[in-house]
């Protein structure tokens, strides 16, 4: 069984080591990408681009930001008869449906991934897997992956992975509002010390939540996007529309840093001690 993992970022390069340290036969491409990219690839079975990358495999893990996950499908699909195409991306149901769609010569999975990149020894993040390759791919298992199916059919591992991060994710954007609000009317301290002596668990988690947010922010605001279209585009996910506008003032301030914009001052108020 031959895996291509697609793209090396963060998590997609995690996981390709991990399925290669596993013993698993995986490859991935750097055509097109960064440095960074590059440097999380090395060690790896590279191919020189993507069609090379598709012809030599069975499976097709896409990890992406959810923004790009419906281009790579639509990209790859005349590529991919009799492979088993796999999309792993933060997407609502209704678009992993339409990447579904964009791919009707493949076998579709629908997988959310819950849970950090892949570390050392470490159990991994856990891959919840619906539609009908779910169950036979839990030989993923084998080499590293916690793979769970689980019933509903095509959009049910989206929907969880959409509730899971609507939750945590939201959170942070949570934290980061009302830490930035209190900032700005002057109350940063007071609030700060009434969260350590009433919430210390809560003040904990977004100290390590929140500065953890910073370089990822830009690949949240989709994400944020795709949760608001989760809930039905209604008033309620007008929520999720506000911290994909949140994340997305952070991910500006992180490009052109302003010693008074968002990030210094959510650095500051979640500082340790």
């Amino acid at each position: 069984m031959r895996i291509a993992v697609i793209a090396p970022g963060a998590m997609g390069a995690a996981v390709a080591q991990r399925l290669q340290s596993r013993g698993a036969d995986v490859a991935l491409t750097i055509a097109g990408r960064s440095a960074a990219s590059a440097a999380r690839a090395e060690g790896l079975q590279l191919m020189p681009g993507e069609p090379d990358l598709v012809a030599w495999t069975d499976i097709v893990l896409s990890i992406l930001p959810p923004g790009e996950a419906l281009g790579l499908a639509q990209r790859l699909a005349p590529m991919l008869t009799g492979k088993v195409f796999v999309d792993c991306n933060a997407l609502s149901p209704e678009t992993v449906r339409a990447v579904a769609t964009a791919v009707p010569n493949a076998r579709f999975c629908d997988a959310g991934i819950i849970g950090g990149p892949p570390k050392g020894d470490d159990a991994g993040p856990r891959f919840y897997a619906s539609g009908e390759p779910a169950a036979e791919l839990a030989v993923l298992a084998r080499y590293g992956l916690d793979w769970r199916p689980i019933k509903g059919g095509i959009g049910a591992a989206s929907a969880l992975k959409m509730s899971y991060a609507g939750i945590t994710k939201g959170l942070t954007a949570l934290g980061s509002a009302m830490a930035l609000g209190a900032a700005q009317a002057g109350v940063a301290d007071v609030l700060r010390a009434e969260l350590a002596d009433s919430q210390p668990e809560l003040l904990r988690q977004l100290r390590a939540s929140v500065p953890g947010m910073f370089d990822k922010a830009y690949r949240w605001v989709a994400e944020m996007e795709e949760i608001a279209a989760f809930l039905g585009g209604g008033e309620i996910g007008g929520i999720y529309r506000g911290a994909a506008a949140l994340y997305g003032e952070i991910a500006a301030d992180r490009v052109a840093p302003d010693e008074t914009g968002p990030v210094a001052v959510l650095r500051e108020f979640y500082r340790k001690g």
